[in-house]
């Protein structure tokens, strides 16, 4: 009995020695300022076991065996680290050392945290896409003392440098920004994306972005220039991804509303909801907002309604779905001729011209980590749409309206896609890389319809009961698969490169006719004439670019990129109706390429710049030109111009000098910046006489934003000074608008804002003064809707914002 109870206990202790179970735990700290790394992903051997620090920093791995173990590393702007230990016949606690690289992997937690300008840049790593060696930015509206109910682009985009931004509207209805020469008509040189999914009414066949999310609901802006063409399409532009607010993580329940009112019958009011329910989260907003407008015959309604609900299954597995609906009418004052903005730039002689336009844009996005080095991305998406158009619009711009039938045009949009990514992380010996892979398939479906409306004032939009009422009517299927690839293979601590391929097949067509209609003298139809018309298209081609990053410090980062770019021709392009115009026949796709080389700084809480050199080769540029015919009309023809070369330097800076001259004082800051863009433009080659040697359309030789804010504990006040020098609206660098005013220069002009912020308790207060000094000028010569001719901008208008959060 006694040997047996002594062997028992020999076996027992044998066996607990064997099948030990122990703790592997430790700290993450930044060997720069040994403070604590939240967020970071820490894995074992195989990555099979994964874990994520909390907030100060620890991390935990429970029944272990006792063995060898290799931890690894993912932080957010630090370098991927590595560390073997030994768990023996203990719990083994460890403290891991890392050093910031700020070209990882990046969440907006951090970026809040480092910047608090309201805006900061892309990282190399960043919600599944590669940004490594590419000009980039971000905006952050929440930290901005400006004006976010009217969208008010001038403001919120002042700290991009180089943008060229349209504004013939207060109310933030549509965003059209440009640069380096590109059209900035509702945005289509970019890609327009939400949440990463397109937003336009069609990415490829008619790119124009008629909804703009509202300011007050967005996380971030993210603009990347034409480098993103490998990555989010071929576009010249580049990326513009409007990122919506994310639920609140710590609360079941969150309520902001937001109250304005402002100059001529401005009123917006918004409200959103947001928690976190066990696995559930959402986020939901609401917005209506109405106004008379500056000029006459200008009211309008806006709603804008969202809704996001995200699942998260496991740690490993997220699935979400977001629809968004967005509605307005908008009544639309007609164009100007010159001699009419310099008589009263306020007036108004059209009192039927009407725009209505409805977004409708269910999306399904499934995020899965298959271990810590290997995710995947996929997002399905769709938009059902239309806009309609209607209004009396002669080539005559000061014609007076004669009560005819209005030009109506109807466009519908049914489209859908979906885009797969896969993101992996790896080691070629000791040197890491980055893999992204994706593809993406998008189904396009527009009919557009013009034709005669009725003879009312009022916002009909329906065609006359007339067999000759239709002038033209088309189908425009498209289909587009692409194939993408970039990768950042890090040689050392200091230099990576970043190749890039994309493959695209893109084809589109267009069936329908158009027609012509003849009048008497009295304005009855006395003929028409339909021809009918198929028109096809397929192509496929590579694209390809490379990016290089040098950080010679930690605080500089040496970049350069160079990359195709692309873009195919529109439908507007193929064929619309419209009396003073002609379409090119040969019209080509554009091709071309993009080149950056900057410098810019880390990221800080106390300075920030970034300083490059872009040249841009646009070949086949499409743009248009006036001529006259048989009967010496002036019409204008859409074509391929030629060659466009443009190029220049982009250049930012910003630095809080209070805090700088008084580190101490954290209530205290005054942050200066000053945005400028020095551009030459040049129309290298062209068929058309008297083209070769002019200056590109859409190009201030000069631009600048510069401005000032200044904070104390909750109290913010921000002033901005806006200059843009001389530019022309067409190829031939007319100066004069003529009768039509659709071409001619648009003159230098310099405007000031001023705005101001105060949050207590719950409660924020917001004013924003714009236009101060009551400046006439305008941004845009319209060749259709909402014009023809010259479009004014805004003069001066204060508005007042009331929020509570509860």
């Amino acid at each position: 009995m006694i040997k047996f109870t002594v062997f028992s206990f020999f076996f027992l202790g044998i066996s607990t020695s064997v099948l030990a179970q122990y703790q592997l735990s430790g700290t993450i700290k930044s060997r720069h300022d040994s403070t604590a790394v939240g967020g970071c992903t820490v894995y074992l051997n195989d990555g099979k076991r994964t874990t994520t620090t909390d907030q100060a920093g620890r991390f935990l791995f429970a029944n272990l065996s006792a063995g060898d173990y290799t931890i690894h590393t993912s932080c957010t702007d630090f370098r991927a680290a590595r560390q073997t230990t030994t768990v023996s016949d203990h719990n083994q606690q460890l403290t891991i050392w890392i050093s910031n690289r700020d070209e990882t992997l990046n969440e907006v937690t951090v970026t809040d945290k480092q910047s608090d300008f309201g805006f900061t840049r892309m990282r190399g790593v960043e919600s599944m896409g590669i940004y490594e060696g590419k000009k980039s930015e971000v905006i952050i509206p929440d930290q901005l003392v400006a004006n976010l109910s009217t969208n008010n682009a001038r403001q919120i985009y002042a700290r991009v440098a180089g943008l060229n931004i349209w504004e013939n509207e207060g109310a933030g209805l549509q965003l059209s920004v440009g640069g380096r020469g590109l059209d900035p008509n509702r945005s289509s040189n970019f890609n327009v994306r939400q949440n990463g999914y397109d937003i336009s009414a069609d990415a490829l066949g008619y790119p124009e972005s008629y909804y703009t999310p509202p300011t007050e609901a967005v996380g971030r802006i993210q603009i990347v220039r034409g480098a993103a063409s490998l990555q989010y399409g071929t576009q010249f532009g580049g990326l513009l991804n409007f990122v919506m607010k994310k639920p609140a993580q710590n609360r079941p329940f969150e309520l902001v509303v937001r109250q304005t009112a402002g100059s001529f019958g401005f009123y917006n009011t918004f409200t959103s909801i947001s928690g976190t329910v066990g696995k559930l989260s959402y986020y939901s907003f609401f917005q209506y907002k109405q106004g008379n407008g500056w000029r006459p015959n200008s009211h309008f309604t806006n709603y804008t309604a969202y809704a996001d609900v995200d699942y998260r299954f496991s740690e490993k597995t997220t699935l979400g779905f977001d629809m968004t609906q967005m509605s307005y009418l908008a009544q639309q004052p007609g164009g100007l001729t010159d001699d009419m903005f310099r008589a009263n730039p306020r007036q108004s002689n059209r009192e039927r011209n009407w725009f209505k336009v409805n977004w409708t844009m269910p999306a399904l996005h499934l995020d899965h980590k298959l271990n810590a080095n290997n995710e995947v991305n996929v997002r399905l998406f769709g938009l059902y749409a239309y806009r309609y158009s209607l209004g009396f619009r002669p080539n005559r711009v000061a014609s007076v309206d004669d009560n005819s039938e209005r030009d109506l045009i109807k466009g519908d949009f049914q489209n859908w896609g979906a885009e797969v990514r896969y993101l992996k992380r790896y080691y070629v010996g000791k040197k890491q890389g980055v893999l992204l892979a994706g593809s993406r398939y998008y189904h396009g479906y527009n009919h557009n319809i013009q034709g005669l409306g009725s003879t009312g004032r009022d916002a009909n939009f329906t065609f006359v009961d007339n067999q000759q009422a239709i002038l033209s009517d088309y189908q425009f299927p498209n289909r587009n698969v692409a194939l993408f690839a970039e990768n950042i293979l890090y040689l050392g601590d200091k230099l990576s490169i970043t190749p890039g391929i994309r493959f695209e097949y893109i084809h589109t067509t267009a069936d329908g006719f158009y027609g012509t209609v003849t009048r008497d003298l009295a304005g009855n139809i006395i003929n028409s004439t339909r021809t009918n018309e198929y028109r096809t298209n397929g192509r496929q081609f590579l694209l390809g670019g490379i990016g290089v990053s040098y950080k010679p410090t930690r605080s500089l980062d040496i970049y350069g990129n160079l990359s195709q770019n692309y873009r195919s021709i529109t439908f507007s392009d193929m064929r619309i109706a419209n009396p003073s115009s002609v379409i090119d026949p040969n019209l080509q796709d554009e091709k071309g390429y993009s080149l950056d080389v900057g410098i810019r700084s880390t990221q800080t809480t106390l300075y920030n710049f970034d300083v490059s050199a872009f040249y841009l080769n646009y070949n086949n540029r499409i743009g248009e030109v006036q001529f006259y015919d048989e009967q010496d009309r002036v019409l204008r023809r859409r074509g391929n111009i030629g060659q466009a070369i443009i190029m220049g330097i982009e250049s930012y800076a910003e630095a809080d000098f209070l805090r700088l001259a008084n580190p101490a004082n954290q209530h205290l800051s005054g942050v200066v910046f000053a945005n400028v863009a020095l551009i030459h433009s040049e129309y290298r080659a062209s068929e058309i006489v008297g083209v070769a040697g002019n200056q590109v359309e859409f190009v201030p030789d000069v631009n600048l934003k510069s401005g000032l804010r200044l904070g104390y504990k909750n109290l913010k006040a921000s002033f901005q000074y806006t200059y843009l020098s001389d530019q022309f609206s067409d190829a031939t660098n007319a100066r004069n608008g003529g009768v039509s005013a659709v071409i001619g220069l648009i003159p230098a002009y310099a405007i000031m804002d001023a705005s101001l912020s105060y949050q207590f308790s719950k409660f924020r207060i917001e004013t924003s003064l714009n236009n101060l000094a009551n400046r006439a000028y305008f941004t845009r010569r319209a060749t259709g809707y909402p014009g023809p001719g010259i479009l004014p901008s805004d003069g001066r208008s204060v508005y007042v914002t009331i929020q509570v959060k509860l």
